[in-house]
């Protein structure tokens, strides 16, 4: 079972509560986060986790703040915890042409998840405008707007950056 959202974290009791009836189950559980409330993550909630599906935006913390409007040392903490804990990753990483695709950023993301040891596999996510209409109709402003989607080859060269970290990439 894979709790997501939006961002589960925003309601960490119940997380925690559904976690515990999957476990109680027998289930698998995976939780699909940002990691930026992973402090909200308790002992117990992280017994209950087989797998983190961990969304890593960017890498230095100008690009992570200009396209999150948040902090990244809390989702770096989030993922060295963890590693220290030996819980498997799934890191995911959204390319977005022109915000996130610099090699020596990637580079820095691959190298740092490298040396966690517990990241199963990076999955590099092509950016996509499918979300747009969600912003125009809550009359937000849209900072992607206009963003094409990355083409193949980027996408390709990018997991390669990965690849060169010696970890898996799809």
């Amino acid at each position: 079972m894979t709790l997501s959202g939006g961002e589960p974290l925003t309601q960490p009791r119940f997380v925690k509560a559904l976690l515990r009836g999957c476990k109680a189950m027998g289930l698998h559980t995976a939780l699909d986060t940002s990691g930026y409330l992973g402090a909200k993550v308790d002992d117990e909630m992280m017994a209950d986790l087989d797998l983190v599906l961990l969304d890593i935006k960017a890498f230095s913390e100008k690009t992570y703040h200009r396209l999150t409007g948040a902090e990244l040392k809390p989702t770096l903490d989030f993922a060295r915890r963890l590693a220290a804990l030996g819980k498997p990753i799934i890191l995911r990483y959204v390319l977005v042409p022109g915000w996130t695709d610099h090699d020596n950023e990637i580079r820095a993301l691959a190298a740092f998840a490298a040396r966690l040891g517990n990241v199963q596999r990076v999955d590099v996510l092509p950016f996509h405008q499918m979300g747009e209409h969600k912003w125009q109709e809550r009359e937000l402003n849209y900072r992607l707007a206009g963003v094409s989607p990355p083409s193949e080859a980027l996408v390709e060269h990018t997991r390669s950056i990965f690849r060169d970290a010696g970890l898996q990439a799809t």
